[in-house]
């Protein structure tokens, strides 16, 4: 049977047999095409001379009927903030209902009651579908880091005879049905440039054109047991290679110029995709979860009401908070939200104090509002701005040049950040949690017995940025169209040796001790004496220690920082022997 055939099908097992033309109404196909479908159907054996179904035909519903659904609500949508940093998307209350629970209703309203939700961010919010809706969970840990596709492979051995949904969808009439007879993607009849599928004249899916629009993708799909097989090969396939970790599953559908699937199309008004604060807004202006406190304290700050906070964007999530742009007034601003955890780790008050004492200086961003109570803050967006290339040499050099400027202006701050009590005060915070590394004590006690020699050749302490990475270097265009560079993120700044930030950059940048050498001297402009070279080598492994404990803080909370995390361990390990042995060197020689 073709498609037009079983969409026939399907229309006589929701209705008994009224007449041809009820037949034509209900599938959109012309009445000579539905009398070639009935006369083949009848010729197949599936429908007797009354327009019954036979017994071949019962057999087709019962092995196509479905069997389970896989609801996909790992991720942690980047685009809903602020509500994301509270509640993940999937929990939403839309025209109040939630909208997960309204599609498990609406499954199981069809039948469906086999149902495994792929869960990952804030995973423990939904451990109560398990009691009220019978649901089973499965937690894909690298949500993070993949897109859904890796969520689905999480539930590869399920697939067959099966729904599959994103759960952030609110529909009008339930899109699920008791009997299914073939594998389809839903799409809607809007047309838009972001999807890249059309529905062609032979009702194929097929890819769009350049510049041409396509049917907006609405996300549900059923699939057969039949087309199951392949698609969990090509899905085992694909996540094999890192190329696809930001693929989302319905790559594995396509072959050659379309999908393996046959297009299923509604109306778009039926059904609601809810992506951004700004959507939940408009379908929904009385739901509880635009009550939020970010947003009234940026409304508050900038003398405006919540409605001219648009054009809301997340920012790439930071290793301490989350961030979101936002248009107000015809300007663009950039809004930090602390990340879970920060209150042991950040003294927002002294942070507060540290740009009062900058904004004047041409050094950092423009300061609007800061909170040194919650830690909010909000700064101008800086247009056209990018991050420090650590691999540039141009980028480097004058990254350099701006970091001794800044070193040189002598500022003072009444607190200081003390890196060896802070390496304790990390340490601290895991509670009773033992290290992961297995020679950590060793490791430490090596560390710390670097402090003697670094404070004996600390000539001053100034202010210094602390986090000076590169990633907070931002190269922008001035007032007269020069180029400029800011210093951002200053949550750790305070008194301390200059030189620990030229530590901070290299370690962040994963640099090896050719490339570090060659760092030192950029700043000092080649004039950099034996002892300073060895006290940043000391300050290196100091450093890596220091944030290597802080990621098994912020591990304990769920956060993994993957490499990053290994190659500080290294660094605290590899550069106290590096300081060791140069030290030693230097003991050897005459002029020590």
């Amino acid at each position: 049977m073709n498609k037009q055939e079983l969409d026939i099908m399907l229309a006589l097992s929701a209705e008994s047999y009224v007449s041809q033309r009820f037949l034509s109404e209900q599938t959109g196909y012309s009445l000579g095409f539905v009398n070639r479908c009935i006369k083949n159907l009848t010729d197949k054996g599936y429908l007797d001379e009354e327009k019954r179904f036979t017994e071949a035909a019962k057999n087709v519903f019962k092995n196509r009927s479905p069997r389970n659904a896989i609801i996909l609500a790992a991720g942690f949508g980047m685009r809903m903030v602020p509500i994301n940093m509270d509640i993940p998307k999937a929990l939403l209350e839309v025209r109040g209902e939630c909208l997960i629970e309204r599609l498990i209703r609406q499954l199981q309203a069809a039948g469906v009651y086999d149902i495994y939700v792929v869960v990952g961010f804030m995973k423990e919010s939904f451990e109560y579908l398990i009691d009220e809706f019978g649901v089973k969970l499965i937690v894909n840990s690298e949500y993070t880091a993949k897109n859904n596709l890796h969520s689905l492979k999480m539930a590869l051995k399920y697939i067959s005879n099966s729904y599959i949904l994103p759960a952030d969808l609110w529909c009008a009439e339930n899109p699920f049905r008791r009997k299914e007879l073939y594998s389809w993607y839903m799409i809607s009849d809007f047309l838009t440039e972001e999807s890249d599928v059309r529905v062609n004249r032979k009702m194929e899916l097929v890819k769009t054109r350049t510049a041409q629009p396509g049917n907006a993708m609405v996300g549900i799909s059923y699939i057969l047991e039949k087309d199951a097989a392949e698609l969990r090969k090509r899905i085992e396939e694909f996540c094999r290679y890192r190329k696809y970790d930001n693929s989302y599953w319905e790559e594995a559908l396509y072959q050659n110029e379309g999908m393996m699937v046959y297009p299923r199309i509604v109306e778009n008004s039926g059904i609601l995709e809810i992506n951004t604060y700004e959507q939940l807004r408009e379908y929904d202006s009385s739901s509880e979860h635009l009550k939020s406190d970010t947003i009234s304290a940026a409304a508050e700050a900038l003398g405006v009401s919540e409605q001219e906070i648009t054009d809301m964007a997340v920012l790439k999530k930071g290793m301490t908070n989350r961030s979101f742009s936002f248009q107000c007034a015809g300007n663009r601003y950039i809004m930090r939200i602390p990340g879970e955890g920060t209150d042991y780790l950040i003294n927002r008050t002294e942070e507060a104090n540290i740009y009062e004492k900058i904004k004047n200086l041409d050094i950092c961003d423009r300061i609007i509002y800061i909170n040194p109570e919650n830690g909010y803050k909000i700064t101008e967006y800086i247009e056209e701005a990018r991050a420090c290339n650590p691999h540039s040499e141009s980028d480097i050099g004058k990254c350099m040049k701006k970091l001794r400027e800044f070193h040189e202006l002598g500022l003072e701050a009444a607190h200081e950040f003390n890196i060896w009590e802070q390496i304790d005060f990390y340490e601290s915070l895991w509670g009773k949690t033992i290290s992961s590394y297995k020679d950590y004590t060793e490791t430490k006690r090596n560390v710390l017995s670097l402090r003697p020699f670094t404070e004996k050749y600390t000539e001053k302490k100034v202010l210094a940025h602390i986090d000076a990475v590169p990633d907070n270097f931002l190269f922008c265009m001035d007032e007269n169209g020069k180029e400029d560079i800011r210093i951002i993120d200053w949550e750790y700044a305070g008194m301390q040796d200059p030189h620990v930030d030229i530590a901070m950059f290299c370690i962040y940048a994963l640099y090896d001790r050719g490339r570090i050498d060659h760092l030192i001297d950029l700043y000092f402009s080649g004039k950099c004496d034996d002892m300073t070279r060895i006290k940043i080598y000391c300050y290196i492994a100091v450093c890596g220690l220091l944030w290597s404990n802080w990621c098994e803080y912020k591990r304990k909370l769920g956060e993994e920082f993957g490499e990053y995390s290994l190659y500080q361990y290294r660094y605290a390990k590899e550069y106290y022997r590096i300081a060791r042995k140069e030290l030693e060197k230097m003991e050897s020689s005459e002029y020590v």
